[in-house]
């Protein structure tokens, strides 16, 4: 972000076009609840005043975070098909059809590469889906406003890669269910976020 604001910052400057308020943008009054939360995507995510300034009256709701959003859904839209198809809504790995699913991963059906990536849609229960779900949106929806969606799309797909090649190594009888792998993905560049931004933030 502070290599956009730098390029930004200069060509604005050198053309006299713009200048950002100076005040700080605690003291804003009047916000829409959109913009509210631009605001606190800023000072989440970024690490001093100007770098927040320059993201609140820069961001535009086009193109919106979609990415995480639209995975949360489908993965929703997917556990409650099962749900109902096979009236079980816990440890659903246990019924024999939902491990006939073509989503579902397991090491024995490694030719079938689509697999690696298309388990991240199925879950166990109510509890894995939850969880997954809410840290998606928590976490994954301000990366992806800020740092934008090829960036966050391939870091998440890249977890749930590396969730499937894991298993097929260590465990050749597990099958595999669940976005947990981008949601540790997720996790760790929020953390790497933290550990780069931390001396600039209160």
């Amino acid at each position: 972000i502070s290599s956009k604001r730098s390029s930004s910052f200069k060509r604005a400057i050198a053309n006299g076009q713009r200048a950002l308020p100076r005040d700080v943008l605690l003291d804003e009054t009047g916000l829409g609840i959109y913009k509210r939360f631009v605001r606190y995507v800023a000072y989440e995510i970024l690490p001093c005043e100007m770098d927040r300034r320059w993201y609140f009256y820069q961001h535009r709701t086009c193109p919106p975070p979609v990415f995480m959003a639209a995975v949360t859904l489908t993965q929703i839209i997917v556990f409650l098909c099962y749900g109902a198809r096979l009236n079980k809504w816990v440890l659903q790995t246990y019924h024999p059809e939902y491990m006939k699913s073509p989503l579902v991963y397991h090491p024995g059906h490694r030719a079938r590469a689509w697999r690696f990536l298309t388990y991240m849609f199925m879950h166990v229960g109510l509890e894995q889906l939850g969880f997954n779900a809410l840290l998606q949106l928590m976490i994954g929806v301000p990366l992806e406003m800020v740092h934008g969606i090829l960036r966050i799309s391939f870091l998440y797909l890249a977890g749930v890669l590396a969730g499937s090649l894991t298993v097929s190594i260590t465990d050749m009888r597990a099958p595999l269910v669940g976005g947990s792998g981008g949601v540790y993905a997720l996790c760790s560049a929020h953390l790497a976020n933290v550990v780069m931004v931390s001396e600039g933030m209160r």
